[in-house]
């Protein structure tokens, strides 16, 4: 898995590629962002095909080392949420591949982030802390929404399970 880092995240980050790495995994690249939320660090991830959005907060130093197993464990449970069968998650786990960073970012996926990031700051507004969230429930929630790729409306959700069944066939269980 790759993922196209900002660089107040890949100020987080050890061992951050200045040239771009080519992606491996079948499922596509990533960008992060780091953002502040209530004084708390968060990240939004953004899959550059689909715009499919995860969300994590209250992240502290120790959780920067173990980024990627944070990325996995919540986008294997927001597909779970969308219906994915369950035989299928060792799979996608697996086509993740490992981790590699790098500081090469597109501008349309940036737009992206910053759209979904003031969709969540709508979802927010009510709430006192950003840390009483359940960010599974925003992961879902951020990609029920209209997306635009190049001009392109597109549902993230929908996509990314497009996407999923291309590479594994039918893959869910409704």
């Amino acid at each position: 898995m790759l993922l196209h880092c900002t660089k107040k995240m890949a100020a987080k980050l050890p061992e951050v590629s200045a040239t771009p790495l080519v992606e491996l995994s079948p499922l596509g690249s990533w960008h992060a962002n780091l953002y502040t939320i209530d004084r708390r660090q968060c990240v939004l991830f953004c899959h550059d095909a689909s715009r499919y959005v995860l969300f994590l907060q209250g992240l502290v130093k120790a959780d920067f080392a173990n980024l990627d197993r944070l990325h996995r464990e919540l986008f294997l449970a927001s597909l779970v949420v969308l219906g994915v069968k369950q035989s299928y998650l060792s799979s996608i786990a697996l086509a993740l591949g490992p981790v590699h960073y790098d500081c090469v970012t597109d501008r349309s996926v940036l737009g992206s982030m910053r759209v979904a990031c003031n969709d969540l700051d709508g979802m927010l507004y009510r709430i006192a802390n950003v840390m009483e969230c359940d960010p599974l429930a925003l992961t879902i929630r951020l990609n029920d929404r209209p997306a635009t790729v190049k001009g392109k409306w597109i549902f993230p959700d929908k996509t990314m399970l497009e996407l999923i069944e291309q590479l594994y066939g039918a893959t869910t269980g409704k």
